[in-house]
């Protein structure tokens, strides 16, 4: 096998007879037959080949394929959003009865998914503590069915021990489904530590430039074969359109990548000094309490920091509305630093204390560090720290 970087970029479909050098765009919704035979043996599963594009598209595929390569999975489905992607991890593997042990610290969809959509069928779930994986084996019932995690989680940075989830995971037989977005798997594979499942929004650093929506879910064979069969029937298809983007995003998301944690890192370092600044969040500061955990499971530290500015909600509130070159907007991962905040926007949907319960305060500020110029990121944030503090 290739290299993470040449797989991203040499991983493509089979040429078509017109000898394209990149991977031209299938946009159809739909695909001929040569004859009946054929018809009949792609739609009972004895023939491989494209029936619809609700169900695969060449460039649905070639973008699935170059994501299991760089996950290490031996299958996977795409989806029109990550948080699809998200819902049919569950949707398609869990029955009336189940019970989830989920980590806290998730994202506010995630959050509204086990607690108002998946109750509605009888599935119950178990809040745990992220920071003690130890401690989950406690909450592990005769029903329990799966392991939701996401590491580092959304906005807070908490990081969730991989191989000690994993190890959990095979002692109970149980399905670990792992949120992998914020970390990619340039910095991380959860495969390589025990999860069975590992799904992404495609619409973040996969994508890298804000463009389109999209969602990808990864993993072990017979568990992906099961979502295969809930997608295509309950049709959150990823547009064809919308792969072909996010599969030529892939091509430079190592050298994205790299540029994001150099930021990121060089931002949180500068603005642990800041007197403005109460704290910061980022797993490759040695302030970060997971710091030898991050180490150990991420190459590098993230494009995300997190900081809580001191004055609170008021302080907060005048920081994001002083910014100048930074974006104000919810989604991250993109070339241009976006800054939000949290318990406002993503995460407005929990109560305070659920907010609280995984270091959503109100002044906690979000930044999706971008490509700009380390120099140029830095004075706007220190301009609107001015502006805000003073």
């Amino acid at each position: 096998m290739a290299r993470f970087e040449t797989e991203a970029i040499r991983q493509q479909m089979r040429r078509t007879p017109y000898r394209e050098h990149a991977s031209p765009l299938f946009l159809t919704s739909s695909f001929v037959f040569d004859n009946a035979d054929q018809m009949a043996a792609l739609f009972n599963g004895e023939a491989e080949g494209d029936i619809y594009s609700r169900y695969s598209n060449p460039n649905v595929n070639e973008f699935v394929d170059k994501v299991c390569a760089m996950e290490g999975a031996e299958d996977g489905f795409a989806t029109a959003s990550g948080m699809a992607a998200v819902w049919a991890g569950m949707a398609a593997l869990l029955h009336a009865g189940d019970h989830v042990i989920a980590s806290r610290a998730v994202f506010g969809s995630t959050h509204q998914i086990l607690t108002q959509v998946l109750p509605r069928w009888g599935i119950t779930h178990t809040y745990v503590d992220p920071t003690d994986v130890e401690g989950w084996e406690a909450h592990i019932r005769p029903e329990t069915r799966m392991i939701v995690l996401e590491t580092p989680s959304n906005p807070g940075l908490t990081l969730v021990d991989l191989e000690q989830a994993g190890a959990l995971a095979r002692k109970y037989q149980l399905v670990l489904l792992v949120d992998n977005c914020f970390a990619t798997p340039y910095l991380q594979r959860p495969i390589d530590f025990g999860a069975d499942l590992v799904m992404h929004s495609a619409t973040k650093f996969m994508d890298g430039q804000g463009r389109v929506l999209g969602g990808v879910l990864v993993g072990r064979k017979e568990l992906i074969e099961e979502v295969r069969f809930f997608c295509r029937h309950t049709g959150p298809a990823l547009a064809p359109f919308n792969a072909w983007v996010l599969s030529k995003g892939l091509e430079t998301l190592a050298v994205r990548m790299e540029q994001h944690c150099t930021n990121a890192h060089a931002l949180a370092e500068w603005l642990e000094q800041h007197p403005s600044v109460a704290r910061v969040a980022y797993p490759f500061l040695p302030s970060h309490s997971q710091y030898a955990l991050a180490k150990k499971q991420m190459k590098r530290g993230g494009a995300l920091v997190a900081f809580e500015i001191k004055g609170g909600l008021s302080v907060g509130k005048r920081f994001i509305d002083a910014l100048q070159l930074c974006s104000r907007s919810s989604n991250l991962g993109d070339v241009r630093t976006i800054v939000t905040h949290p318990a406002s926007t993503t995460h407005s949907k929990l109560s305070e204390k659920e907010r609280l319960a995984v270091g959503i305060t109100p002044g906690l500020i979000r930044i999706s560090v971008g490509l700009e110029h380390i120099d140029d990121i830095q004075k706007d944030i220190e301009q609107a720290l001015a502006q805000a503090s003073g």
